[in-house]
């Protein structure tokens, strides 16, 4: 384990500031107006040492430990602790009582964990999952834990892998994937961002700055935002649940107003749903001048929800420099590219007959693209995903990324890993000797560079981003036809507002009209069940009508094509 990780940096702070407030979150289950409960920096990791210590009887450094709790402090504790332990933390969200979560008990089967962390709220539901009789895994309430007894501040870091967590995504099969995120990623990815961000801060936080979350902390983004930052950089945090936020947007606003200087991230859908719901009464009185960054990310980003996002709170002091236009994927644990640090968030027209033939061209009146500034670090380089030799300016490309946030692979996954990670370009590059060789992450997604600039086109691998969260056309694709027996598209179908999930169902045999409402109704509750997504639309079509390539695969592009220009045929038009 290195030197410096988060948790020698959150012994330190333990040292130097113990009574500074590190973490508050705001209960608005339990309290519409919300309750409030703190942690100082020596209260935390307290915590953390009183977890480590439960966790380290029941297995050995290198094991794994399953984090099923709600948002809270107890869930930052538990990952903390995980780690303290010299264990494997593997976050993950609370299933939905009354169903089977399939991704998590495929990450159960994929970790084969000694320990899962709980709260005595979600304990039963957290529980079944790893109650098998398969193995013996230990369930721990670490709410019920005597988390405040006292115990010395400055014990050694118990040895184990470099590995501090595993950040699961959805995987092109029905297996999940664990990005293995080191201690080194995760203080480089840091180190990365800052330095892109805050660069007219020297970059650094600048002081009175308040980190401001309601993203879920196995997200990768949230958990870089909601624990890691505020570890690292030693600025409080201001937390609530996803939950909250979406009950009232309003909410993320007033805790980035009680800040001196806020800070905070979303993805492009909260931007959207922030701008419609919240009412003038929800803003009178509101001063949003000291807000100094908001990262939007983890989706596609739509250049007119900016806009209206800005225009919306600008009447507060919302300053439209302020906005961040981000791009990362977590197996690079979270960061890859942004927009300027502190400018108006670009947008170059493209011409879309052009881009579609792989080459860019600006043209007023084109299609849309935010510009980001190339890094410095991470690498960011556009290259022939056929050929692997750097592409030209002006030529659409898969982008690839190399530097020290860059994981080292899949858990137990080698071929994806390979076929991810550790890539080599070929040909010459003499002309840019900084580039290295090998060691290249390939995203699977699709940009270019013009006049230094750097643009993002879409993504080559078959994945859905619905409101911040990944998902794999595979993978609700094969739960549909469970149901169906039949062929079935899962596509993402974007608006100015944000991407939404539509599935286009063959059925082979007619049906009357209470049997395809009856297949419409176990579809859309499967996909929830299964993925906790909801469906915008199920496009029911008669066996055949889906575009194929000559070898019978589904043409996923051409059905959101189709579906705009709405040709399918619907049996229950």
């Amino acid at each position: 384990m290195p030197n410096v990780s988060i948790l020698s940096v959150l012994r330190e702070r333990a040292g130097l500031t113990p009574d500074d407030v590190a973490f508050t979150f705001t209960d608005y289950d339990r309290d519409w107006n919300g309750i409030a409960e703190s942690l100082t920096w020596a209260q935390l990791y307290r915590r953390t040492l009183n977890v480590a210590h439960e966790i380290s009887q029941q297995g050995a450094p290198g094991d794994r430990a399953l984090i099923i709790a709600p948002q809270g402090l107890p869930y930052i504790v538990a990952f903390l602790g995980a780690m303290q332990a010299g264990f494997i933390a593997v976050p993950l969200s609370v299933p939905v009582p009354g169903s089977h979560d399939e991704r998590v008990s495929a990450v159960v089967t994929d970790t084969s964990p000694t320990v899962m962390l709980t709260t005595s709220d979600v304990f039963e539901v957290a529980a079944q999952y790893v109650d098998d009789g398969a193995a013996v895994i230990a369930t721990i309430a670490v709410d019920t834990l005597d988390l405040d007894a006292a115990r010395p501040l400055d014990p050694e870091i118990p040895d184990g892998p470099d590995i501090a967590y595993l950040q699961y995504t959805s995987g092109s099969t029905r297996l999940p994937a664990g990005v293995m995120i080191s201690h080194r990623n995760m203080c480089a990815n840091f180190e990365q961002l800052m330095a892109e961000y805050v660069p007219h801060y020297g970059g650094e936080f600048p002081p009175g700055t308040g980190l401001v979350s309601w993203l879920p902390f196995y997200h990768d983004m949230g958990l870089m935002l909601g624990i890691g930052a505020p570890i690292l950089s030693g600025h409080p945090a201001d937390l609530m649940s996803p939950i909250a936020f979406l009950t009232r947007p309003a909410r993320w606003l007033h805790a980035m107003a009680r800040q001196p200087k806020a800070w905070s991230a979303a993805p492009n859908f909260a931007f959207d749903l922030t701008a419609r719901r919240t009412t003038d009464d929800e803003l009178d009185g509101l001063d949003l001048s000291g807000v100094i960054g908001i990262i939007n990310g983890a989706e596609r980003i739509h250049p007119e929800t900016v806009v209206r996002f800005n225009e919306r709170l600008a009447p507060i002091g919302l300053r439209p420099e302020v906005m961040a236009p981000s791009y990362g994927l977590a197996e690079a644990t979270v960061y890859v590219a942004s927009s300027t640090a502190n400018e108006v968030p670009d947008v170059v027209d493209f011409d879309i007959d052009d881009l579609s033939q792989g080459v860019a061209v600006r043209k007023p009146g084109g299609t849309p693209l935010l510009r980001y500034q190339l890094p410095v670090s991470p690498l960011v380089r556009i290259v022939d995903a056929d050929t692997c030799q750097l592409c030209p300016d002006g030529t659409v490309g898969e982008i690839w990324t190399h530097g020290d946030n860059v994981s080292a692979g899949y858990w137990r996954k080698p071929e994806q890993t390979g076929s991810a990670f550790g890539a080599t370009l070929t040909g010459p590059h003499e002309d840019d000797p900084t580039v290295p060789t090998t060691g290249w992450l390939r995203t699977g997604d699709q940009g270019f560079i013009s006049e230094g600039d750097f643009f993002i086109v879409g993504r080559i691998k078959d994945m859905l981003i619905v409101r911040g969260r990944n998902h794999y056309s595979d993978d609700i694709e094969a739960t549909v036809q469970k149901i169906t027996h039949g062929r079935v598209a899962a596509i993402a179908v974007s608006d100015e507002e944000t991407e939404t999930l539509v599935t286009v169902v063959e059925l082979k045999t007619p049906a009357d009209a209470d049997v395809l409402a009856a297949v419409k109704s176990d579809v859309v509750a499967a996909i929830s069940r299964a993925h906790g997504l909801q469906v915008a639309d199920i496009v029911l079509v008669e066996a055949g009508s889906m575009p194929t390539t000559t070898s019978g695969k589904i043409r996923r592009a051409a059905c959101v094509e189709q579906y705009r220009q709405g040709h399918f045929v619907r049996l229950d038009a």
